[in-house]
């Protein structure tokens, strides 16, 4: 099964953070958001692990491999979307089917179930639906979508919210144009032409977050640290003990007399004498307070 982590994108949700890094390689705890994607796509029994890059592509290109991808595809001068990239793999190596993975979501889904139900339902694509009230904009009917708020299609009583995570029959994918780079036109071309998107909402009240923001950032570090069953992880013990609920990564000159309370520290911040960081995402020249 041929697994695609869409990671081309320029992650500017978490500038200035992603300057010094493309997003995927952003440490959640004791991995990077692309290790916790691998980890997830490991779980499809015999995956072909592809990526595409972009953006800062050198750097991520090399971490991709050494994490067990077979391939990155590199996307120069201009990033290809979230179509283009169906479209030129279909058109250099195509396949019979594709799973299709979002690089910036913490999530526990049961991507075997969500593969059997795609397979079965007889649509072209599916869509593995979560239910977050804050950005529902998906309109489902029957077990389809119907519609997407403010772009296309008809209004229903039941909305979801797209996980990011996706399948594509050999149909589909021979049938994505050059020309729709925003997948969203595809999908908009089939529900018009009666051969709608399946949207499982099988799983919708799984676990999902939106790790491409500094508070989905830090709500993913807080779910990863209770996974591990730690307080603390990365933090010196001389240090510990004046540290709660706190994420430290390495190389960092931290002073002995500052204390921490539900904190990121990344690389590069600054930490004055006496300090009390609480609720914040810290590194090089960046600080975000964080609400809890």
């Amino acid at each position: 099964m041929r697994i695609l982590v869409l990671a081309a994108g320029l992650g500017t949700r978490l500038r200035p953070l992603t300057l010094q890094m493309p997003k995927p390689l952003v440490r959640v705890v004791d991995k990077t958001i692309l290790e916790h994607q691998v980890e997830l796509a490991n779980t499809v029994p015999e995956a072909h692990l592809h990526v595409n890059a972009h953006y800062l592509s050198e750097k991520l290109s090399a971490a991709a491999l050494s994490f067990g991808f077979e391939k990155v595809w590199d996307e120069q001068p201009e990033a290809l979307g979230t179509g283009g990239p169906l479209y030129r793999m279909n058109r250099e190596d195509p396949v019979d089917e594709l799973l299709v993975m979002n690089s910036d979501c913490y999530c526990k889904f049961d991507l075997r179930s969500f593969l059997r139900l795609s397979r079965s339902s007889g649509a072209p694509c599916s869509l593995l639906a979560v239910d977050n009230p804050m950005v529902n904009s998906i309109y489902v009917r029957d077990g389809l979508m119907s519609g997407i708020q403010n772009r296309f299609g008809h209004q229903t009583r039941e909305r979801v919210t797209f996980s990011g995570i996706s399948w594509y029959s050999k149909r589909a994918l021979q049938d994505i144009r050059e020309s729709e780079m925003d997948i969203r036109e595809y999908w908009k071309r089939l529900l018009l032409n009666g051969d709608a998107p399946f949207i499982d909402v099988s799983q919708k009240y799984s676990l999902w977050i939106d790790m491409g923001t500094p508070d989905g950032l830090m709500r993913a570090s807080d779910y990863r640290r209770k996974e591990l069953g730690v307080g603390n992880y990365g933090v010196p013990p001389e240090i510990a003990k004046q540290a709660k609920a706190t994420v430290m990564m390495p190389e960092l000159e931290i002073p002995s007399n500052a204390t921490f309370d539900h904190a990121i520290i990344f690389s590069g911040a600054k930490i004055e004498d006496g300090e009390c960081v609480k609720n914040e995402i810290r590194g090089k020249d960046f600080s975000w307070p964080i609400g809890r």
